[in-house]
């Protein structure tokens, strides 16, 4: 199998795919060197000899191989792999920024120098977990969105072409052909249908409970900014400095479906990206879950549970300094004032870290000290808008909770166990077997499961 920087053996793969085990799908993908096409581990076409297959942990490693991909199980649809999981941060942070269309704005020389290495140690870092170079697989990824527009979309052609970082529909149609083997309008065989709204369907793997989800949501939901129905989430948000909007319901198990509206169709690639991180799209829970019952068989109550997070890191933060110490009653209440008071004749976006900076807080109902620490951490984010959370602590009145709290659900990083909330230290008390260490790396996960006790 290539590369070897994933846990699964040829052994693993050979029995998933003979299984069509669907914990498997988005792990690895199976090429069949007798069609030439590569398929998901779940595919429903006849299983093909093992000595006829090849294993990729990567659909850009299969592309990179000649294979193109299967229109039955259409891997582009996939849920994201957690193949980069283990290996070098910088690594993962190059693969994560690309896909965000990185190259697309920027040289690779920028990339670069925002990584803070050369560009030949991170051609050599492809070269060693893909074996391809960083310009190869940000076209690659910008190729497979565009399959999964043209399969889950109703936008058109040319518009699948701007959201995928494409400047020209014919640069996109020779490069779609010259990879995927296909044109673009063969892949899409039925015409969209006429509907007034945009969307797009996201996959996730195994079990959600957006109930759950839908119900944290609504308890501190910003007036204005954001909807919650039974049924749906829908908010504004400002992306990349223009205004948007979407809502993300069910369409069916495995399948959200977005609606959307973006005044520039080429920021839908990172706002597929944003909310796939939001709504903890990526997750296998039944990993995580399986690890949680070992330690305590009646921690999960209700499986399904994945992170609720918000926008951003900044929007996090903001939360939880507007909460310390209150209720979650008082926090909302604190919040819409927030909300409100800086977009007096509209709210269409969360304040900014500059808005914030340049206005007045003194209509805040809270003690003057938690004034000057939202006012100090907005000052500090205008002027270092990428530092990690973990540096706000250097801030007066910014402490461990409130970091965390903002790791949690504005990185939507898996291992943030809030220990010293006063719900979980409570929960605790039923559950002797949870500690930090022994939840990790699951303690954002292990924080949920502990509220859902309360």
């Amino acid at each position: 199998m290539n590369h070897g920087f994933a846990k699964l053996s040829q052994k693993d793969c050979h029995i998933a795919r003979m299984a069509r085990d669907s914990r498997f799908d988005g792990r690895f993908y199976v090429a069949v060197k007798t069609t030439g096409i590569f398929c998901r581990p779940i595919c429903p076409a006849n299983l093909p000899k093992e000595q006829n297959v090849e294993y990729f942990y990567d659909k850009a490693q299969a592309l990179q191989a000649g294979y193109r991909p299967c229109l039955r199980c259409r891997p582009d649809s996939a849920p994201n792999s957690w193949a980069w999981k283990g290996v070098e941060v910088t690594f993962q942070r190059a693969v994560r920024m690309i896909e965000q269309g990185e190259l697309q704005t920027s040289t690779l020389e920028q990339l670069c120098l925002r990584l803070g290495i050369s560009d030949r140690y991170l051609r050599k870092l492809f070269a060693h977990y893909l074996g391809m170079s960083p310009k190869q697989y940000a076209l690659y990824y910008q190729l497979m969105f565009a399959k999964q527009l043209l399969h889950n979309s109703q936008l058109s052609i040319t518009d699948i072409a701007l959201a995928s970082g494409f400047n020209s529909l014919r640069r996109f149609n020779d490069a779609f052909k010259k990879v995927i083997k296909l044109s673009p309008s063969q892949v899409r065989k039925n015409t969209p249908d006429d509907v007034q709204t945009n969307f797009v369907d996201l996959a996730y793997r195994g079990a959600l409970d957006w109930q759950h989800m839908l119900d944290f949501y609504r308890l501190r939901a910003i007036r204005g900014l954001e909807t919650v129905s039974e049924t749906h989430y829908q908010r504004y948000v400002e992306l990349n400095g223009q205004q948007a909007w979407f809502s993300i319901g069910h369409a069916k198990p495995g399948i959200m479906r977005v609606e959307f509206q973006l005044d520039d169709i080429s920021q839908l690639r990172e706002l597929v990206n944003r909310l796939r991180r939001m709504f903890d799209l990526d997750t296998d829970v039944a990993v995580i879950e399986q690890h949680l019952r070992r330690l305590e068989p009646s921690l999960v109550k209700r499986s399904g549970i994945r992170i609720p997070g918000v926008w951003n890191s900044w929007e996090a933060g903001v939360r939880a300094i507007l909460g310390q110490q209150v209720s979650i009653k008082a926090a909302i209440g604190q919040l819409n004032l927030f909300v409100e008071t800086l977009q007096p004749d509209h709210v269409s976006h969360f304040p900014t870290p500059l808005e914030v900076a340049n206005g007045d807080l003194s209509f805040l109902r809270m003690p003057h000290s938690r004034k000057q620490a939202l006012a100090r951490f907005a000052d500090f984010v205008v002027t270092q808008p990428d530092a990690d959370p973990s540096d706000w602590l250097a801030l007066k009145g910014i402490g461990p909770w409130t970091v965390n709290y903002a790791k949690l659900r504005g990185l939507s990083e898996p291992n943030c166990f809030l220990e010293g909330d006063l719900v979980v230290k409570k929960t605790l008390q039923q559950f002797s077997h949870l500690s930090s260490l022994s939840v990790a790396p699951w303690g954002s996960y292990a924080t949920f499961h502990c509220w859902s006790h309360a």
